[in-house]
């Protein structure tokens, strides 16, 4: 989960020789048996009829980026329609001061960008590669006439427009209701759902998968990196989570749902 959970720890120039966007002999179109899977298990995706999801599938290309690997920048034309089917996406984007903030990570078997291609308007945010990323892309001419031929889509992408918005809701309400260590709490949940590893050595343990620098977690909260430390650590102290070298064990699913769904501060 975390690159490195100590107070002390630096964070790196998320942008430093990372920004490159030429292709490095990844290019090889066709999806793994094991990417194929998270597309067809995407939550979204599995509601499709067999008809819409072989459309969709016969005029996609796979893409593969490097950890770090520009994907799209903000202002760019919105020329693909895309799902990710390993690794993670980092949506973020940049302050006056030139500080880059995480705004959230797009999991396996998500689709994203279909917006800018319904209005045509630039890309608004910057999307980086989180790990060794595969993303499998679909066209702009190519959604359009998926649109034409299966007024289905356009009756799913309302759906899942629809909820986004109630999870954008979701998260400002929390931002502004709950207090940090439940917010934490309901994250480290999320992600244990998303990128949860069950533990070979304790079947009521699971391992977060993704790799976060403790700074990310904290954008991703609202929160300095130190409150974020600090109630990490007291969730470790109480055992319900483990914090290792190479991440974060989620010890007590239950002890974590109780945090999150608490409405005062500590």
């Amino acid at each position: 989960m975390a690159r490195d959970l100590s107070e002390e720890d630096e964070v790196p120039a998320p942008l430093a020789g990372r920004q490159s966007r030429t292709r490095q002999s990844l290019d090889d179109p066709v999806l793994t048996m094991e990417e194929r899977a998270a597309i067809n298990a995407g939550r979204w995706f599995s509601t499709l009829s067999p008809s819409l999801r072989h459309d969709i599938l016969r005029c996609a290309h796979a893409k593969r980026f490097h950890d770090g690997e520009l994907i799209t920048a903000r202002g760019d034309a919105p020329e693909e329609w895309m799902a990710c089917a390993r690794g993670a996406v980092r949506v973020s984007s940049t302050s006056v001061t030139g500080k880059q903030i995480t705004l959230t990570y797009v999991e396996p078997g998500i689709w994203f960008g279909d917006m800018a291609l319904f209005d045509g308007d630039s890309r608004t945010h910057d999307a980086y590669a989180h790990g060794d990323t595969t993303l499998l892309c679909v066209a702009r001419a190519d959604f359009h006439k998926i649109l034409a031929q299966h007024v289905e889509l356009f009756q799913a992408l309302l759906r899942l427009q629809a909820r986004r918005i109630r999870q954008l809701y979701g998260l400002v309400e929390d931002l502004n209701t709950l207090p940090l260590r439940a917010r934490l709490a309901k994250q480290l949940l999320h992600l244990a759902r998303s990128y949860g590893v069950a533990s070979l050595a304790d079947a009521g343990e699971i391992r977060i998968g993704l790799q976060l620098a403790q700074e990310e977690l904290a954008q991703l909260l609202g929160a300095s990196r130190q409150r974020v430390n600090q109630e990490l650590k007291a969730m470790e102290r109480e055992g319900l989570i483990r914090i290792e070298p190479g991440g974060l064990v989620v010890r007590q699913r239950t002890g974590l749902m109780r945090l999150s769904e608490a409405d005062t501060d500590r």
